[in-house]
């Protein structure tokens, strides 16, 4: 499992500073090197917490269950297509032409908003066994419903978070227009929340009690 972490951080860090470094054409890019650093300590923190607190939660982020929706399988594939379509946009309008013309508190803004994401994304997997990166009834982990922590405010901080996350990515970076796929992005996101969610009051003992409990999916009020 070590091995597998380490393969897929290379490669996701490969992936990222490739396409930000090779579209952009050069590599004295500060705010690219800030997001792969930020990634890249995300990825390093992320994998030795749950491999030494949650080994089960990582070995399920690691696999694909067959139990997985069609609809999330189809909106998993769109987000990969989507975020390097994100990435290339910045990386030819900040990192190469200088289209965006961006305040430097946007971009300072931006990167607040990756870090407090990221932690809050922590803060999900913390408190959450069954955050799984696909949406599926756990059935074999003894699935149950999750109340405290974050979600004690909204059912879904996680996509929430990464709504944040990939819209503070393209500030950070500073251009304005790689807005456009971070919006499709969210719009993915709000989407897969929704079904989820569906999917979660029907087959899931006690998450439709836990809904009117906590009726907001993805911002508080």
């Amino acid at each position: 499992m070590l091995v597998k972490i380490l393969v897929r951080g290379v490669v996701d860090l490969a992936i990222l500073g490739g396409v930000l470094f090779g579209i952009a054409g050069r590599v004295d890019w500060p705010a690219a090197w800030l997001i792969v650093l930020l990634f890249a300590g995300h990825l390093v923190l992320s994998g030795w917490w749950l491999l030494r607190h949650d080994p089960g939660l990582l070995t399920e982020r690691l696999t694909t269950a067959s139990n997985v929706p069609h609809w999330d399988r189809l909106i998993a594939r769109g987000n990969r297509i989507v975020e390097p379509v994100l990435l290339a946009t910045a990386a030819l309008d900040a990192g190469r032409f200088g289209w965006s013309a961006m305040p430097l508190i946007v971009r300072a803004i931006g990167a607040a908003s990756v870090a407090v994401a990221i932690g809050v994304i922590y803060w999900c997997g913390a408190v959450n066994h069954f955050l799984s990166a696909r949406s599926r009834i756990q059935n074999e982990r003894g699935h149950t419903v999750v109340q405290h922590g974050p979600y004690r405010f909204v059912r879904h901080p996680l996509y929430a978070s990464r709504i944040v996350l990939i819209t503070g990515v393209a500030l950070t970076l500073g251009s304005w227009i790689a807005l456009l796929p971070a919006a499709l992005n969210a719009l993915l996101l709000v989407l897969r929340t929704s079904l989820e969610d569906r999917m979660l009051r029907t087959e899931l003992p006690g998450y439709r009690e836990y809904a009117e409990h906590v009726p907001d999916r993805l911002v508080p009020g």
